[in-house]
């Protein structure tokens, strides 16, 4: 599913990504841990193709994404990879359902189609009936769900995640710890995500620790 090899990265003088090689398989949950600055949000974001490496190679459901132009892996992005982030990233102008079919119509998919695979989404995250609220009348732990939907929206092949349960209370953080694993089973997705949280870690099929922008540590599978 993923297959990183060499992966170095600099700002300015300071290299953040020091030779980092890693496989994800399809359907696995990876945890990636580390103190703060050891390049860990560097390498998701060179994952999901927001940022280009200086040097290395990075394959994605058995594409070189570093081969793309712009407007194709901008294309790639859009259907194969998912983002959930900290503070959700819900639009406040737009409802939440609304927030969730935005990627699919950015995609160019048929209106009909998108809507009806939002609703689905939210029916099995369980929030179907806040889904005309604008995200400033949602809870945290709700906002966060139909950020997962709006990730799910176009069937990734890799969900990327980065610190997902930070900003939630405990109650809802470990609710969307048991969600990620459960929408693997359901929907078979790969998920790779970035975590202070220990709990949520220990969770995940492997382990990766990073420490001064290398991998020092895995254990899992």
């Amino acid at each position: 599913m993923i297959r990183i090899t060499d992966i170095h990265k600099s700002f300015g003088g300071l290299e953040v990504l020091r030779g980092v090689s890693l496989s994800v398989e399809a359907g696995q949950v990876v945890s990636i841990v580390g103190a703060s600055g050891a390049g860990k949000t560097t390498l998701l974001q060179i994952l999901g193709t927001l940022s280009r490496p200086d040097s290395g190679r990075v394959l994605i459901d058995g594409t070189d994404v570093l081969a793309l132009q712009d407007r194709e892996l901008s294309r790639f992005r859009n259907r194969r990879i998912g983002f959930v982030f900290q503070f959700h990233h819900l639009l406040p102008e737009f409802t939440a359902l609304e927030n969730v079919c935005l990627p699919g119509y950015l995609g160019g998919r048929p209106r009909g189609e998108v809507e009806r695979r939002a609703r689905e989404l939210t029916e099995m995250l369980g929030v179907a009936g806040r889904a005309e609220h604008k995200p400033a009348q949602l809870s945290g732990g709700e906002q966060q769900r139909f950020a997962v939907a709006r990730a799910l929206i176009n069937s990734p092949a890799v969900v990327l995640a980065d610190e997902p349960s930070g900003n939630l209370d405990s109650r809802n953080r470990e609710e969307l710890h048991r969600l990620f694993f459960e929408l693997r089973e359901r929907l078979g997705q790969t998920f790779v995500i970035v975590t202070h949280d220990s709990g949520l870690a220990r969770m995940a099929d492997r382990v990766i620790t990073m420490s001064d922008g290398a991998i020092v540590c895995e254990t899992g599978a």
